[in-house]
């Protein structure tokens, strides 16, 4: 799909959804593997349409995060910006992936992510150093391919 025919809107929408389901309230066993949807997200539009969601865009979704959660401004978005990065670097051979490789590739950058969130976490005296801070690593990579099939069905159908 050409990056020109996914609009602003469609991916506005997408990231409004993920805000929600970030501060949504879920059950405790629950909650501790609650994915970060709005990161996979990021990754995903990266893939997609990496003009129109490119570093500037990650690192407006990791502030969000930092605004709805009440944490220190500027921790996620950094962490969101390292992980956009990497996807732009290998964006033209993560396309052409199947998806179960790409879940892979998914599954290093949360953990990425988790190694930058529990890094500036350290340095701010908040460190948490339980194996569940793992868990969203685990079931995002396993979200992804749900993921790709929905929002690819979904960008196909709406051209």
């Amino acid at each position: 799909m050409s990056e020109g025919r996914i609009s602003r809107l469609r991916i506005t929408m997408t990231v409004i959804v993920a805000i929600i389901f970030a501060v949504v309230p879920l059950p405790e066993p629950i909650n501790a593997a609650r994915p970060d949807l709005l990161l996979l997200l990021v990754i995903y539009w990266s893939l997609i349409a990496p003009r129109t969601a490119g570093l500037l865009f990650a690192w407006f979704c990791g502030l969000a995060i930092d605004v709805v959660k009440g944490i220190i401004l500027g921790q996620h978005a950094f962490a969101f910006v390292v992980v956009a990065y990497m996807t732009h670097k290998q964006q033209l051979r993560m396309r052409l992936w199947p998806v179960p490789k790409q879940a892979l590739a998914v599954c290093f950058f949360l953990g990425i992510y988790q190694l930058a969130v529990f890094w500036l976490d350290g340095i701010i005296g908040q460190p948490v150093t339980t194996w569940q801070r793992w868990l969203p690593v685990l079931s995002g990579a396993l979200l992804w391919p749900v993921l790709v099939a929905i929002l690819d069905t979904w960008n196909r159908r709406n051209r």
